[in-house]
């Protein structure tokens, strides 16, 4: 087994490890709406939930000492609102295409073709065509390293029937996407093996 001392490493060097080594990631297709009024849509690998009985998620993008917040966390820190689009396979292709950055005045919902549907509690769009959205009020942020982590109290759930079991998310109808390493995805396929404990 070969060893690394991540202090005698390059940052990108250690970042490939991290990103490989920390997989499937989920994805948060995170839409928000700037002060001008401009609706953005940007999809986040680095993304999980800090609390889920008083439901609080978390995202995060380079900060502003380190190339300048993106739009997504500039209006999420501004309007202290953020939607969490859930990405199944179907929306892949739709999803990958927001990565592209655009300049502020230009809406990833309009130059890509998504269909916007309103939220119920915040001032931003959803995904229409996402299985499950999280409307999020902003909790908090800090800084970590070249990073901005925002948190999000989770206000509001949009489900489609679709993905829903006797009234609960059935994972065998919800075929998430993930990060891999790389400029590689993968969509979840559960196991035969449940969880024993």
């Amino acid at each position: 087994m070969q060893e690394f001392d991540a202090v005698e490493r390059s940052p990108r060097d250690n970042a490939r490890i991290v990103k490989s080594a920390v997989s499937p990631r989920p994805i948060a297709w995170i839409s928000t709406r700037s002060e001008a009024g401009v609706d953005n849509l940007a999809p986040y690998s680095s993304y999980n939930y800090v609390s889920s009985e008083d439901p609080v998620v978390l995202f995060n993008s380079p900060n502003e000492d380190h190339g300048g917040l993106k739009d997504t966390a500039r209006n999420a820190l501004e309007r202290g609102a953020f939607a969490v689009n859930v990405v199944t396979e179907p929306l892949l292709v739709e999803m990958d295409s927001t990565s592209r950055r655009l300049p502020p005045e230009e809406s990833e919902f309009d130059r890509f073709d998504v269909e916007r549907a309103p939220c119920r509690r915040i001032d931003a769009p959803r995904v229409a065509e996402a299985v499950v959205t999280m409307e999020c009020t902003l909790h908090d942020s800090l800084t970590v390293h070249d990073r901005i982590v925002v948190l999000g109290d989770v206000e509001y759930f949009h489900v489609a029937e679709a993905v829903l079991t006797d009234g609960r998310i059935d994972m065998g109808k919800l075929p998430t996407v993930g990060r891999l390493g790389g400029p590689y995805y993968t969509v979840s396929d559960p196991v035969e093996f449940e969880r024993q404990f």
